[in-house]
């Protein structure tokens, strides 16, 4: 599972940066004037932010870019992030930013002394940079703590977070179903996954292999003859507007071990990615969804697995697409192909 992604603007106040018992993050260029909060962690500091800004160490810091001071005197801070950031900062400043913040969040809450520059770049950056996939491991790290940002407007501010939230949550969750390993991640269990989806508002149908049969999607079914995982071929519809939908077809091949036309053995585990296109087409539409986009959008991604069985096809083998075409298998590894054939 993804790490909760808690942000929140709040109103900036010059004395919350005194109280704050996490970090601490300010900002600050080498030939602009001071921000208002720079100057008061300066004047905290007694002239330690000052002094950082005048060594080398930071003046070889490119934009976004940062270096951190621990335990600052006349703070409650654990921590104090200095990163270097033009007075006018482009967005890619930003998003360089934030990847700094992300890097280095931990436990404690951070706090963002953003006042008037623009968070949705920042906080997204910081949101993405900090994911790490945690579900299958022994000893899994606790949560990073919450993003707190500081700015002049901070109603403005909440809607740039909120997206940059809705934008890192549907990341989060592509990379958790690519990281995911196939004996956990089966088209079973990622079936189910997507029919919980329906609580957002989208509409989920999901075939199963009598439906598929119904159908004529035998190039499809063709791969998955080797598995004891049934395929399966899944809808997503979000319809925010009217008119003809939005098509995204995702490719989900669980695993694929490339059948009787068998991979080598080295590099194999990383076939649980071979589904990435339906990793893709999920958080796609998941994010869709927690937007309340005006838009109508249909999401269709097939589930198989590529597996060698006595069941197997075969190469050589001759398969009726739902179009009608016929397909001889000369490689079975070429099972990509024949998926999107069918969902197509």
């Amino acid at each position: 599972m993804t790490r909760s992604l808690l942000t929140e603007a709040q109103p900036f106040s010059l004395d919350t940066i005194t109280t704050h018992d996490g970090r601490v993050v300010i900002f600050a260029d080498a030939d602009s004037p001071l921000p208002r909060a720079t100057k008061r962690v300066d004047k905290l500091t007694r002239g330690a932010v000052t002094r950082a800004l005048e060594s080398e160490a930071f003046t070889k810091l490119k934009p976004g870019a940062g270096l951190q001071l621990g335990w600052p005197s006349g703070m409650a801070a654990e921590a104090l992030h200095i990163i270097r950031l033009p007075r006018k900062p482009a967005a890619a400043d930003l998003r360089k930013a934030g990847l700094s913040i992300g890097k280095s969040q931990g436990r404690a809450a951070t706090l963002i002394c953003a006042d008037t520059l623009p968070v949705g770049e920042m906080v997204q950056a910081a949101l993405l940079r900090a994911y790490q996939y945690e579900a299958q491991k022994s000893d899994p790290k606790p949560d990073y703590g919450p993003i707190h940002v500081m700015v002049a407007d901070s109603d403005a501010a909440t809607r740039a977070l909120d997206l940059a939230t809705i934008m890192a949550r549907a990341v989060h969750l592509t990379r958790d179903l690519v990281n995911a390993p196939a004996n956990i991640l089966t088209t079973t269990s990622f079936a189910k996954q997507i029919e919980g989806m329906a609580a957002l508002g989208l509409k989920i149908e999901i075939l199963d292999e009598a439906a598929l049969e119904q159908l004529g999607m035998r190039a499809m079914l063709a791969v998955g003859y080797g598995s004891e995982c049934p395929t399966k071929l899944a809808i997503l519809r979000w319809e925010g507007a009217q008119g003809a939908p939005v098509a995204v077809v995702g490719k989900g091949v669980m695993f694929d071990t490339g059948g009787v036309s068998l991979k080598p053995a080295a590099g194999m585990e990383d076939m649980t990615m071979d589904m990435g296109g339906a990793a893709v087409t999920v958080g796609l539409m998941q994010a869709l969804a927690e937007r309340k986009a005006a838009a109508h959008v249909v999401g269709l991604v097939g589930l198989v697995e590529n597996m060698p069985d006595g069941r197997a096809q075969r190469p050589g083998d001759v398969v009726r697409s739902m179009k009608g075409d016929m397909i001889e298998v000369i490689n079975t590894d070429a099972e990509g192909r024949l998926v999107l054939a069918d969902v197509l």
